[in-house]
């Protein structure tokens, strides 16, 4: 197993910033996940590291990257991936075997164990609408199966993010459909992607969760915040929903931009912004 001490944690995470991880594992087999969540102490299990926040001074543990498990098969309507396979080449997949439900994760910067573990969703779909079942393991390692309806699965948010249950891998049931309908919603999606966000810049994805009734990019526009900037982080000027690496920013700029925008939207609309971005400390 590839172990890495004092590994520069912002080569790992998508908004490039955070200092180093005491040590980074990168498990290949389930029984060495197993082993590694057994050994105990501080640990935080990630996949891409594409919605994760890291303090600047770094993280005093074992930082699990699960992107070498990385399986993906099909067994007729069913794809099974483990944790580390990308949402895109899950999509592909889905694509290859002419099985429609997939299209939305087309694009998604985040792996199956992450989807998973926020029920990550983008353009009308999401996680729960076609997971079956999970199989997990809990911090002595032992392997449980659940079904998707024991997940608690909700808006960006899981009984994963309770603790103690880390996936390996996952199940989805999808529809046969045909490959040039599959195709052209996969393109339409990555098009509005390109189109409406800023993917040139170091990221997290969407900073904050969608409020009831409103869009969270819309109210921090409103409130005259695009392009808004602490350091080097900055309220994209192509997204407002984004808060952006524009270079050299710290976990520091990004937190402080990120509670700038947060008071100032309830100040002046009285709407709360829940950050969808998992924010890792130390204590």
């Amino acid at each position: 197993m590839l172990l890495r001490e004092n590994a520069p944690l912002r080569e790992y995470c998508s908004m490039r910033v955070g200092g180093p991880a005491k040590l980074a594992a990168f498990p290949e087999t389930a029984e060495e996940l197993a082993s590694l969540l057994r050994a105990g102490g501080r640990r935080v299990v990630l996949g891409g590291g594409s919605n994760v926040l890291f303090p600047d001074e770094g993280y005093d543990g074992t930082v699990i990257f699960t992107t070498k498990l990385c399986r993906l098969s099909a067994d007729g309507c069913v794809l099974s991936a483990q944790a580390g396979v990308t949402l895109s080449a899950l999509a592909r997949k889905a694509l290859d075997c002419g099985l429609g439900g997939l299209a939305f994760a087309y694009g998604i910067p985040g792996t199956v164990g992450g989807g998973v573990y926020m029920n990550a969703g983008a353009y009308g779909g999401q996680i729960a609408d076609c997971l079956e079942r999970a199989t997990l393991l809990d911090d002595t390692g032992e392997m449980l199966v659940l079904p998707a309806s024991e997940l608690a699965l909700g808006y960006r948010s899981s009984a994963l993010m309770d603790g103690g249950l880390t996936l390996l891998s996952a199940d989805f049931r999808l529809a046969p459909a045909s490959p040039e309908s599959i195709r052209a919603e996969m393109d339409g999606n990555m098009r509005a992607r390109r189109e409406k966000q800023p993917l040139e810049y170091p990221s997290c994805g969407s900073t904050f969760k969608r409020p009831p009734g409103h869009f969270a990019g819309a109210l921090i526009e409103q409130c005259g915040l695009k392009g808004y900037t602490v350091g080097g982080a900055q309220v994209s000027e192509k997204h407002a929903g984004f808060v952006i690496n524009r270079g050299g920013a710290t976990s520091a700029d990004v937190l402080a931009l990120i509670g700038h925008i947060q008071r100032v939207v309830r100040e002046k609309t009285g709407d709360s912004l829940a950050c969808e971005v998992r924010i890792i400390e130390n204590e």
